[in-house]
């Protein structure tokens, strides 16, 4: 089969390798669109993933497809079934899982190889976190789990009040999905970021108002102006993984408010907080990582439902051999993800 390898720093080859036959409890499956991912970029620009992947491995992690072929003691996943399958599992008998904190499982167990024309699922994650689709879904929208999955805990982490006001920093993908979200819970949502056609596409979300970083010089100043009384955002939500927006993040949210370290920062990266002003003006910190089973499950009926529309963020698509480009920045930036084609051609709904 074709597959995308990743060999190292800004290495991806688009190789022939076996198809893997599935073991007990695993699935083949055969991959109809896979998604771009920032998190692919980071990956593949560094070379590698310390918890994630180590080359030389197969790459991408956000896929739907149809079963292919599945191993012993699987059961209900005739081929042919059309399914969507989150990129890890947790173990469930660590002392973090058995606390309900399964993101931080101590045994994580990560998968790669979305960009394939076939993906080898591992059994734990057959049991955990591959669904089959709904009446009505495409590959397309229910690609868009994974993503949409960790938005959900980054959300339910903020709670959110209906009338509040939201400020998300960062207008990628996992931006305008926080940016939907909230505004479903019924919070008047700001969206600051430095795409313009991103910023744009926030404002089709939901975002009542848009603060371009290119062209206000105090971003936090210009978000607190959205507010009554200059007062600040309720919540604030960092997605952009950088320090500078994370200061950014505490410097505009209100007294008593929240600041949702959502995006990951470089591991090198420092903040200069004032720690009076967290004390004295009794501000909130919180972060997610990652996804767990129930929230893979709460993104999925919202796939479902038409929650989240996946036209307006899946806006491109190309075939498995422009993978490498695309990764290495060879894409219109203006969209925010692109669907992978293994196969050339559009997959069908279902």
């Amino acid at each position: 089969m074709r597959a995308a390898v990743l060999h190292g720093r800004d290495d991806l080859r688009i190789e022939r390798v076996p198809i893997p036959v599935p073991g007990p409890g695993e699935v083949l499956l055969r991959n109809r669109v896979a998604l771009t991912c920032g998190t692919d970029v980071k990956v593949l620009r560094r070379g590698y993933h310390a918890r994630m992947i180590k080359p030389p491995a197969l790459f991408g992690h956000e896929v739907s497809g149809v079963v292919e072929e599945v191993g012993p003691g699987v059961a209900g996943l005739a081929p042919g079934t059309p399914v969507v399958v989150a990129n890890s599992a947790p173990c469930g008998a660590c002392p973090e899982c058995l606390r309900g904190r399964e993101s931080l499982c101590d045994d994580l167990l990560f998968w790669n190889g979305a960009y394939a024309e076939f993906s080898h699922i591992p059994a734990r994650i057959v049991r955990a976190n591959l669904l089959p689709h709904r009446p009505g879904m495409t590959h397309r929208s229910a690609a868009l789990l994974e993503p949409l999955a960790c938005a959900v805990r980054g959300i339910e982490a903020c709670r959110i009040e209906p009338g509040q006001t939201v400020a998300v920093i960062g207008v990628g993908p996992l931006g305008l999905m926080l940016i939907a979200l909230a505004k479903a819970r019924g919070a008047r949502v700001l969206a600051a970021g430095r795409n313009e056609t991103r910023l744009a596409r926030a404002a089709s979300l939901g975002a009542v108002a848009t603060v371009s970083g290119l062209d206000d010089g105090d971003l936090a100043a210009a978000l607190r102006r959205h507010t009554h009384g200059e007062r600040g955002p309720e919540v604030v939500i960092e997605a952009a993984g950088t320090a500078e927006s994370t200061e950014v993040a505490f410097r505009a949210v209100r007294k008593g408010g929240l600041v949702n370290l959502f995006a990951g920062c470089p591991a090198d990266a420092r903040i200069d907080l004032d720690p009076s002003r967290l004390h004295y003006d009794e501000t909130s910190v919180t972060a997610t990582f990652h996804h767990t089973p129930a929230s893979v499950r709460t993104a999925f009926s919202m796939i479902a439902d038409g929650t989240i529309d996946a036209g307006l963020l899946v806006t491109a698509e190309a075939t498995l051999e422009e993978v490498p480009r695309i990764l290495l920045g060879g894409h219109d930036d203006r969209a925010p993800k692109t669907a992978i084609l293994p196969w050339g051609h559009e997959e069908l709904a279902v």
